[in-house]
């Protein structure tokens, strides 16, 4: 794949993604509706689709980029499904990944997200816990309920998920405490807490496209590794990211002090530079300390190490998509959205 985010496949990927926005988004907002007054307040403001005070937002349909819907619908269709019968599917993993952002915001004590304040800011901590797990109750209720025959698969596969991906958020909270973390843990970690839910989106995908378990295994092993290839991303754009692109301030891992993967690698890299960045980390982030620490990342060898390995775990990806579709063009979409996510910028 060589396009970049602006040629050919990124063209593709976002065609493909607004039509998901434009498939998916009513389902939501249907699913959403019979939530509970303030609980729907919250998660209505949290897609973007009000104000805090319940007026129209501001933002149009949606705020997120749909990217896990996108990925159930183009897997489907992969496999020879229709990615209209896996609608459902697609808005019940969407459900469940804003729950994760709605509790994330909390943990990170992150102000902004999609350049608004963060729920737990405007409406505060206990309703916006509330809302996030009212809406994963929903995602797995709206499932289960689906009538496609794939629908008590995929509920069963989306909840054993959902436990791993916070068993990763949970050690990515541990790992602060501690002064030593190994790349090799830190790289599980990332595994579960992003690649599991866009492994289970494609693995839906073909649950739904009436695939048999070594199909469904192969997506899932293509998301989980395309999902690893974009938390790398997302790590670097934690760093170096721009903040009027990210809606974050510059450098807001760092200022947080997040073991996230470039971090680690640099940590670890038995550097000058990475003993730097480890004095750095031992104590409270100023502004110029943040510019310090991005420097060492560098310098030690974090950020050339995360772009490379984020090459490899797509080549991976590419590799276990041909185990399920050895025609790839049958699989433009899929490779189209994988690419997006890892060549993106913010």
């Amino acid at each position: 794949m060589t396009t970049t985010e602006t040629g050919t496949g990124g063209h593709e990927a976002a065609a493909l993604l607004e039509r998901t926005r434009e498939t998916v988004e009513p389902e939501l907002r249907r699913t959403v509706r019979e939530l509970p007054g303030q609980m729907r307040r919250v998660a209505a403001y949290h897609f973007g689709w009000e104000r805090a005070d319940g007026l129209p937002g501001p933002r149009g349909p949606g705020g997120g980029k749909a990217i896990r819907p996108a990925l159930v619908m183009a897997a489907a269709q992969a496999l020879g499904g229709k990615g209209e019968e896996a609608v459902r599917a697609a808005a019940a993993v969407e459900l469940a990944h804003n729950f994760t952002l709605l509790h994330d915001d909390i943990i990170d004590e992150d102000s902004r997200r999609r350049g608004r304040p963060t729920a737990w800011t405007v409406f505060g901590i206990p309703d916006a816990l509330l809302a996030g797990d009212a809406m994963l109750a929903l995602a797995l209720r709206w499932l289960a309920e689906d009538p496609h025959p794939a629908a008590a698969r995929a509920s069963s596969r989306l909840a054993a998920c959902i436990v791993e991906l916070c068993a990763g958020q949970q050690a990515d909270c541990a790992f602060e405490e501690r002064t030593e973390v190994s790349l090799e843990e830190c790289l599980a970690m990332a595994t579960a807490k992003t690649g599991a839910l866009l492994g289970c989106s494609c693995a839906l995908g073909a649950l739904y496209a009436g695939a048999g378990e070594e199909e469904v295994a192969a997506l899932d092993a293509f998301g989980r590794e395309a999902g690893l290839a974009f938390q790398l991303i997302d790590d670097l754009i934690g760093i170096w990211g721009d903040p009027e692109h990210t809606g974050k301030p510059a450098g807001a891992d760092l200022v947080a002090r997040k073991k996230s993967l470039p971090v680690v690698a640099a940590l670890t890299s038995g550097t000058p530079a990475g003993a730097e960045l480890a004095e750095l980390y031992a104590g409270p982030m100023t502004g110029p300390d943040v510019r310090r620490a991005a420097d060492a990342v560098e310098r030690a060898g974090g950020r050339d190490w995360a772009q490379i390995h984020a090459a490899d775990r797509m080549g991976r990806a590419v590799q276990q998509l041909q185990r399920a579709v050895p025609d790839l063009t049958a699989a433009g979409g899929l490779l189209s959205l994988a690419e997006f996510v890892t060549r993106r910028t913010r």
